[in-house]
């Protein structure tokens, strides 16, 4: 290589360092670490006692309204298993469709809607993703006009009978931009889908997370499988001052391999949610009059 060539590569791989290591700190912009860290240690503490195994994955997402940073991105954008968790996904879908006036929301919509996110029926589910031509073609309708919230959505299946639903998938950041969609009323019919998301249930979120005040509004969706524990929702709780502080919390768990004592497994799993959810509480309370 003559001199002048190395002259330049030199000067390029010097400038490349710079911007590396100027770009590095950027990594992680935004947000706030604390809390992150403290999801981070709690989940290396669980995974150091075997609670948390080593085939298991874990995405954390967590981002406060009022401040409009991220308190957390942990695995963000990986893609796990959905399962009910796209259940909203259908409600805008279906929504989207009664926006264009090729649907109608009556008694009867409004009941497997209902009985779809509330009760997490996957008869109703299959009855609302029927109305909207099914899995492939809700799915081009979902990535058609809203794909800023659908960048790892992938519907490819109805509920099957049993339940069990493992090749539908999605990530945090995908459930954390709807959310934050629905909560700015950017969504078709934002108000009737927070309506339903916000029906009274057992959640991962609120319902026994001891730190989490009693009287905290929770719009939310969970998802469980043999291999999947999840749980993705707005927490809106209650100042000091008489205002509310509004917050997205998604946490997700996912098994390499289904768990033969499903009910043990999700419990413990939905365990750590909550306390995560905990952590994030306290969080939110030193950065706001809470």
């Amino acid at each position: 290589m003559n001199p002048f060539a190395q002259r330049v590569r030199s000067r390029f791989f010097s400038t490349l360092l710079v911007l590396v290591t100027a770009l590095a700190p950027m990594v992680h912009a935004g947000v706030d670490s604390e809390v992150e860290e403290a999801i981070e240690h709690y989940i290396k503490s669980l995974r150091a006692k075997g609670v948390i195994r080593r085939d298991e994955r874990t995405a954390w997402l967590v981002h406060d309204f009022t401040t409009g940073k991220k308190l957390a991105s942990i695995n963000e954008n990986t893609p796990l298993q959905a399962a009910s968790m796209i259940k909203p996904y259908l409600a805008l879908a279906f929504f989207h469709q009664v926006k264009a006036g090729r649907l109608i929301y009556g008694s009867t919509s409004r009941r497997h809607m209902e009985l779809m996110i509330q009760k997490s029926n996957n008869t109703s589910t299959n009855w609302v993703m029927q109305q909207t031509g099914g899995p492939s073609a809700t799915q081009v309708l979902l990535k058609r006009y809203y794909p800023d919230l659908c960048r790892n959505i992938r519907l490819v299946e109805y509920i099957p009978k049993n339940g069990r639903t493992y090749a539908n998938r999605g990530s945090a950041e995908d459930y954390s931009r709807f959310l934050s969609a629905l909560w700015q009323r950017r969504l078709p019919h934002s108000s009737e889908i927070l309506r339903v998301m916000g029906l009274p249930g057992n959640d991962r979120l609120y319902t026994d997370a001891r730190r989490v005040p009693a009287g905290t509004i929770v719009y939310n969706k969970t998802g469980s499988t043999a291999m999947c524990c999840g749980d993705m929702g707005i927490l809106v709780a209650r100042g000091r001052n008489g205002k509310s502080y509004p917050y997205i919390i998604v946490g997700i768990i996912e098994s390499g391999h289904r768990n033969t004592s499903y009910g043990s497994w999700i419990s413990r799993r939905a365990d750590v949610i909550r306390e995560v959810s905990n952590i994030v509480y306290m969080g939110m309370k030193r950065r706001h009059p809470l």
